[in-house]
């Protein structure tokens, strides 16, 4: 459906609910070393239960990588530096959703580069971000919501793909 994209994530709890919300959506997870912890980590393994077996996960050593495999493709950089809400953007298949680490976000420069696919998520108040796993999940469930939810079970039934 969607890739997500972490850079440098850090915290393994959250990668391994982003895990399970990628098992719970179709998106594959994309992870950019370095990783703040080890892929063997309990935490993580236990934060996606028995999901990881329904996820696609590549792992890349650094962001340009991913750039390179995917030339074609639309990348959204998500950071509370943004003008742009996420509400904003048209989301479509295959796009990409890329987070950064939860202690520093995404680097300046690249959001700087990718000025026009940056996108916020608002919050009031002195709130100085959202978890990175929630704010994966509202990301993501925005696009599906835009798409129709295609795939999904919805009041009982299983909407049908439309692609």
């Amino acid at each position: 459906m969607f890739d997500i994209v972490l850079v440098e994530p850090e915290i393994p709890q959250n990668t391994g609910n982003i895990a399970r919300t990628c098992a719970a959506t179709g998106c594959r997870l994309h992870l950019v070393r370095p990783l703040g912890f080890s892929v063997d980590d309990r935490h993580l393994k236990r934060a996606g239960l028995d999901y990881w077996r329904d996820v696609e996960i590549f792992y890349h050593d650094g962001i340009d990588e991913v750039f390179s495999l995917y030339p074609s493709a639309t990348f959204y950089f998500f950071t509370t530096k943004a003008e742009k809400d996420y509400a904003e953007a048209v989301f479509k298949k295959g796009d990409f959703l890329v987070f950064g680490k939860e202690t520093a976000g995404l680097d300046e420069e690249l959001l700087k580069a990718h000025k026009n696919n940056c996108l916020r998520i608002p919050m009031i108040g002195e709130t100085r971000s959202l978890n990175l796993s929630n704010s994966v999940a509202v990301a993501v469930y925005e696009g599906l919501r835009q798409l129709g939810f295609p795939g999904f079970k919805m009041k009982g039934e299983l909407h049908r793909l439309k692609w």
